[in-house]
Order: C-alpha cells, then sequence, then structure tokens
C-alpha cells in the first residue's frame, strides 16, 4: 500500500493522496477513529433491519437504479480514479462500466440465487434457505478503487446485507464516490458505509461488530487480517494477487498469444493481480513469440493518463516503482537481457516504461515475486509439461492461461494447472458470472457469480415437520 503524509494531532490526524501523475497533493482526509469506525458500523446495523426484511426482487430495484447512477457519472468517477491512482482515462470509464454490470447482473439473478433448496428428508417439508449474514466489512485496495468495492458490495447487498468499507489509503474519493451513488439511487444512508483512514482504521473495522470481513491485499496483510478476525470468530473471505503463468505452447496461434500477452500484462500498468507476471514460452516457438510480443510492447504510449490515447500510465507512488525498479536490475545482474524498457521515465510522475525481459531463469525475483507493474519475464522451457510444473512452482494460484489450438490436450492440462481459474486462448479476467479466487498463497474463498453471493450468508438448513408428530418419529429424528 503506498505511505501517505500524515499530519494534524493525535486526536484528528489526516493523510494525504498524491496524485501519482503530477506527484502533487489532491486532498486531505481525515484517519477515523476506533469510536468513529463503530458509529458507522452501528448505523450499518440500524439500516439492516429494514433493508434485510426486503424482498430480494425489491433490493434488486435498488440496483437496478444504482447502475443508472454509475453510468450517468461515469466520466466524472473515472476522472477520480485516474488523478488517484494513475488509471489511464480509457480503463477507467471500462471499469465504472463494469460495475454497473455487476449491479444488473446481480439485480437480475441474485434473487434466483438465493431462492431455497428443497431437499427431500423425513420432514414433511425440509429446505436449505439462504439469510444475510448482518453487517459486512471489507478492506479493498487501490488499483481497482471502484471494481474491487463493488464486487464485493453488489452481491452482498443483494443478499440483504448492509456493508461498511475501508478503502485504500490512495484512493478514498472513489470509494466516496460509490457511497453518493448508493444514496442517489435511494439506498438509505446506513447501507453502505465507508471509514477512510490506515491501518488503524482497518484493524478498527475487523474489531467492531460485522459478522464477516473481506479483503484484498498482499499475503502478508492477509495473514494479519485473518489472525485478528478468528480471534472475534469472523469468517474471512481473502483474495491477495498472484504470479498469474502465461503459457504459450508450440502450437499456438502466435499472433494471437503476443496481442493477449499485451493486454494481460500491461493491463493497468501492470497493476493487477490477475495480470499476466510469468511467461512460460515452449522453446521451438520462444524466439518468434518474443519478436511478436516485444514488437506490440514498443507501440504502447506513455504519458498523462487523461489522455484517452495513452496505454500506459504511472505506478501509484514512488515506492511501487522502486520495487519494479529493484526486481528488474536484480534481473540483469543476474543475466537477464532487456528486450524494451527498462529504466523509469525522466521528469514528474511515477512512469516506468514497459519492459520485456529475455534470458531469464528462477534465481531471479521477477520469476518468484509478485511483479506489480509494467514488466513482463520471458522464461524459456522445453515443452508443454515443463511449462506446466514450472507454472505450478509458485506460492501463489489465482489465475492462469494457456495458449494452444490442441483443445482436447488443453482440458487435460486445465487439470493440471494448480489455479482458481484457467483461461484458454484468453487472458484471465473477473466476470460477474463466473466465480473468482485463488488456491494456495493467492487466498480462501470466492468472489462473484452464486458461489461468492453464497459466501455471504447464513446457509441455514430448515425442516418441518407436523405439529403432531407421533412420540416415534420424535424419536427417530434425534437419533
Amino acid at each position: 500500500m503506498p505511505s501517505r503524509r500524515k499530519s494534524g494531532s493525535a486526536k484528528r490526524r489526516t493523510f494525504d493522496v498524491i496524485n501519482p501523475t503530477t506527484e502533487k497533493a489532491l486532498a486531505t482526509y481525515p484517519i477515523l477513529t476506533a469510536p468513529q469506525v463503530r458509529t458507522k458500523v452501528g448505523a450499518a446495523r440500524e439500516a439492516f433491519r429494514s433493508w434485510s426484511r426486503l424482498d430480494p426482487k425489491e433490493r434488486a430495484a435498488y440496483l437496478l437504479r444504482f447502475a443508472e447512477v454509475l453510468r450517468k457519472h461515469k466520466d466524472t468517477y473515472a476522472q477520480t480514479m485516474t488523478l488517484e491512482m494513475g488509471k489511464v482515462i480509457r480503463e477507467a470509464v471500462a471499469e465504472v462500466e463494469k460495475c454497473a454490470w455487476a449491479a444488473e447482473y446481480f439485480a437480475e439473478n441474485g434473487p434466483g440465487f438465493l431462492q431455497p433448496e428443497i431437499v427431500t428428508t423425513d420432514a414433511m417439508r425440509s429446505y436449505v434457505a439462504f439469510h444475510p449474514r448482518g453487517v459486512l466489512g471489507s478492506i479493498m485496495p487501490w488499483n481497482f478503487p471502484m471494481w474491487q468495492i463493488v464486487r464485493f458490495a453488489v452481491p452482498a447487498l443483494i443478499a440483504g446485507n448492509t456493508v461498511v468499507v475501508k478503502p485504500a489509503s490512495a484512493s478514498p474519493q472513489s470509494a466516496l464516490n460509490l457511497g453518493e451513488a448508493f444514496r442517489e439511487a435511494g439506498f438509505s444512508d446506513g447501507t453502505f458505509q465507508v471509514v477512510v483512514g490506515d491501518r488503524s482504521t482497518a484493524s478498527a473495522l475487523i474489531d467492531s461488530p460485522v459478522s464477516l470481513v473481506s479483503l484484498t491485499g498482499s499475503v502478508g496483510t492477509g495473514v494479519q487480517v485473518a489472525q485478528q478476525a478468528a480471534k472475534h470468530l469472523k469468517k474471512a473471505i481473502l483474495e491477495l494477487g498472484g504470479s498469474d503463468p502465461f503459457i504459450v505452447a508450440d502450437d499456438a496461434d502466435l499472433d494471437a498469444a503476443a496481442k493477449g500477452a499485451v493486454a494481460g500484462r500491461f493491463v493497468n500498468t501492470g497493476q493487477s493481480c490477475i495480470a499476466a507476471k510469468r511467461f512460460l514460452v515452449v522453446d521451438s516457438v520462444a524466439k518468434e513469440f518474443t519478436a511478436k510480443f516485444v514488437e506490440q510492447v514498443r507501440m504502447l504510449r506513455v504519458g498523462d493518463p487523461l489522455r484517452p490515447t495513452t496505454d500506459i500510465g504511472p505506478l501509484v507512488n514512488e515506492a511501487q516503482r522502486e520495487e519494479i525498479e529493484g526486481q528488474v536490475k536484480d534481473a540483469v545482474r543476474k543475466g537477464a537481457r532487456v528486450e524494451v524498457g527498462g529504466k523509469r521515465v525522466a521528469g514528474p510522475g511515477w512512469f516506468y516504461e514497459p519492459t520485456v525481459l529475455s534470458r531469464v531463469t528462477k534465481t531471479m525475483r521477477v520469476l518468484h515475486e509478485e511483479t506489480f507493474g509494467p514488466v513482463a519475464p520471458i522464461l524459456v522451457v522445453p515443452d508443454l509439461d515443463a511449462a506446466v510444473r514450472e507454472a505450478n512452482d509458485s506460492e501463489f494460484g489465482l489465475g492462469a492461461s494457456l495458449w494452444t489450438q490442441d483443445l482436447k490436450r488443453a482440458e487435460r492440462l486445465v487439470r493440471q494447472i494448480e489455479s482458481g481459474m484457467v483461461f484458454v486462448n484468453g487472458v484471465v479476467k473477473s466476470d460477474p458470472r463466473m466465480p473468482f479466487g485463488g488456491v494456495k498463497h493467492s487466498g480462501i474463498g470466492r468472489e462473484l457469480s452464486r458461489y461468492g453471493l453464497l459466501e455471504m450468508v447464513n446457509i441455514k438448513t430448515v425442516e418441518i415437520f407436523p405439529a403432531h408428530s407421533t412420540q416415534a418419529a420424535i424419536q427417530k429424528n434425534t437419533e
């Protein structure tokens, strides 16, 4: 997470949000204290009483209005994201549109997901019910400052829960914009709450009377959140990033693979958990693939993210750029070759050139650390089986991308790849219709789809017997 300048007295601390393009302060925000967080959670608990009693179809109508509001203000909301964390404006607009789509998807499908499941038992009637849990807490990152929140909040809300979100300190206004959008759509003030601040604010949210905590962040932060939540016996949903492999087989369509590599690696200036981060290319096509990939990377335009023609904006802060720079220098020192890029851009802003590294070996940091920036390391492997072994040789297991024209072979390899998501001849992406999440150190639980929604409900067993059951029947059902 980016560091932020703090000021003020012990009673009223604040932090500044810095524009990564200009390195100048955008605004100053208060760091909410534990009592202030509890007040927000209290308002959410009060709102839960009425919100949870609505029929899911009534809640769906609110979400449809929310989607309309998002589209109405999408240019303003997109500009805020670009100013706060440097996302290129074209991708920022698309992010708002995706948020609206998710709201519409759960409005249309959520009520059906929540229908009771009838089960045949000895009872007169028995079913599994899906009831709201209460107030849900969420600690969210800066890289997709609206989408990350929406993909948690929308299914939580359609299920009848209320939500309190602690956004990253780099992007508080994007979260506050969502709060305004919910209110404009008719949601009561307590239904969706935002608590801005730092790690102490997030800690106070976990300790508050929320019934579940969701985090998207680093492995270290995930461990801390899980431990703190466990002290209160609270469920935690953790999405902790990845080092996604991008596998190119010897029979791949190399033109399509190269285009996919650019889209998968450099989206959001490479600052994405599901970005392609390790390029595992079969030896017989490695030279040709590398040439096609590098050719397209050279065409990427670096610059002011508010310009609609810009492809690569700044990294979120100087620390992030220094981390990427250190990973590249480590690789070069150990024998990697820079095919394109490889250095920071002169002038204001935390820019780094889109970079491709060849002659990469497993001793280099870029292959065993999460590379959160515009750097693509290529590891040449002898065959596809070796590529799968390398893909699995990671503490992470979020997504994977496999490029081959042999779809039967692809189906076999899908079973062998250790990840929560596999895309064949496509780039890993989140989709409200499909579950999102990983294995190993990439996290616990799922978001989106019916599976993500069911993470946020009380799955309740209900069995109903006649009012005058015989003693024998009662005895049978208690043994």
